[in-house]
């Protein structure tokens, strides 16, 4: 995987069953407000480097497995799960628990115990302090360029040191590579407190030394085939049988996949073809053929590759007795109002979608698709009303802002347009432009002055934060 941390001296290989040391100098290093703004800032450069997914519904599905995993994992906090739509057998742990997964990555894996046991890997390095405890070594630097080393080691040649961060000139991807990786100690808690978390998760434990396993397999055949975070950060001998005799002291579980892990691989799959009527012939085919691992899910990627090549009857058809079997799936509702809406017949999607999203109004992708079928129905208020009841739930989601921006200025709100777009700007760590947002939103004569109020209330807020993040930097 590619990971984020100096390499430090080692004093030998760790005990595989000691318990993680909770004490080091990092733990006065760095507050939290530092650390946050860490992570703001190295999240600029991935989004600048790599195609986070947009995709409600398969991001949705990462971060669902993700905070299951964290919920057992014994060590709350806040972590951000999101999708990057590449190929790479990939995963990373960056700085305030942002972890990226690759579309590569859940393609990889066989068994949904097998993607769980790589976030819980990454969940071990963010809980364990991995990257403060090594950060002590570029303390010194300013907050910009360390960001910009961290992402570095993450991306490689795909940062420019040269964009938007000036007297970063020195900083290139390839030699923050060769400075920045985790020390073999650091693995080795990494997998014994991951096979923990995959325990009490009810995942198999044998998950992460048997994926592990399977994949160094392709090293043996070929070193340019192996996967990215073999090459980055080879899996030893002896770490995959320190990994197993951690296993052995759970047994193994035995635990069905969830059809959600089957409908994201489908999806990533069709997906995966540029070319729309290749995707459609890939799984006509295997349907035929009888080649695939859920026939459910592989009718879902039939459908999804039908509609992407513009055959919506015939997506239709695909579709139709999914949801007579699964009549709540997300996924399947969600793809219903797409068609429904691409045909012409948005008040189709708004009717099908009020019931279930009212019994889940929190779920993301359901809300997310009820607010477009109003918009495409021509109700920008009523969808900007759902979707402040659906942030009321769940606060914490970028896109959502910026659809609730969309529909504000088309149905004549102003000044809640610029609100909702400030929201959308905050929630993608940039401070700056939120600000402005609410500054001209302040200035339009005819602002209510509730709404003014609070408009200056935010503004306040935010600007305090800005002012604090310029002073620790």
């Amino acid at each position: 995987m590619a990971f984020l941390l100096v390499i430090l001296p080692s004093s030998g290989p760790a005990d595989p069953f000691a318990l993680p040391d909770f004490g080091s100098s990092a733990d006065t290093l760095m507050s939290r407000a530092e650390e946050r703004d860490l992570g703001q800032e190295f999240m600029k450069w991935v989004r600048k480097a790599l195609p986070i997914s947009a995709d409600p519904v398969l991001t949705d599905y990462v971060q669902t497995l993700g905070q299951q995993l964290v919920a057992s994992s014994g060590n709350p906090g806040r972590y951000e799960f999101f999708l990057i739509e590449e190929p790479s057998v990939n995963a990373f742990a960056g700085p305030d628990g942002h972890i990226g997964v690759f579309a590569g990555l859940i393609l990889a894996s066989q068994t949904e115990g097998e993607l769980a046991a790589v976030l819980a890997h990454e969940l071990a390095h963010v809980s364990q302090d991995h990257l403060m405890r090594s950060f002590e070594s570029q303390r010194q630097m300013a907050l910009p360029a360390t960001a910009l080393l961290l992402a570095a080691a993450v991306l490689g040649a795909t940062v420019d040191a040269n964009i938007g961060a000036a007297g970063l000139m020195g900083i290139q991807g390839a030699a923050a590579q060769k400075q920045i990786n985790f020390t073999r100690a650091n693995e080795e808690e990494a997998d014994r407190i991951g096979i923990d978390t995959l325990a009490r998760a009810g995942h198999n434990p044998y998950a992460m030394p048997g994926f592990f396993q399977r994949l160094a397999k392709t090293t043996r055949v070929s070193d340019s085939e192996a996967p990215e975070f073999l090459r980055t950060h080879p899996v030893t001998t002896s770490r995959i049988a320190d990994a197993m005799n951690r296993a052995r002291q759970y047994g193994v579980r035995q635990r069905p996949d969830s059809l959600r892990f089957h409908l994201a691989r489908a999806n990533l799959r069709q997906r995966s073809e540029s070319n729309p009527a290749r995707a459609v012939e890939h799984f006509a085919k295997t349907l035929e053929q009888g080649r695939y691992r859920d026939e459910t899910a592989q009718r879902y990627g039939y459908a999804l590759a039908l509609a992407r090549a513009g055959r919506l009857k015939a997506a239709r058809s695909q579709l139709e007795p999914l949801l007579e079997q699964h009549p709540s799936q997300t996924e399947f509702l969600v793809l219903g109002a797409e068609l429904d809406r691409r045909s012409g017949n948005p008040q189709q999607a708004v009717r099908d979608l009020k019931g279930p999203v009212g019994l889940s109004p929190g779920n993301w992708p359901l809300n997310q698709a009820y607010a477009e079928s109003l918009m495409a129905a021509s109700q920008p208020a009523q969808a900007l009303a759902a979707l402040q009841r659906f942030v009321a739930v769940r606060p914490d989601i970028a896109p959502i802002y910026e659809l609730m921006a969309d529909a504000a200025g088309k149905s004549g709100q102003r000044a809640q347009s610029y609100r909702y777009r400030a929201e959308y700007f905050y929630s993608s760590d940039d401070l700056e432009p939120a600000i402005r947002q609410l500054e001209l939103a302040l200035r339009l004569d005819d602002l209510d002055f509730h709404l003014a109020s609070r408009l200056q209330v935010r503004l306040n807020e935010l600007q305090a934060l800005e002012r604090a993040r310029k002073e620790r930097d």
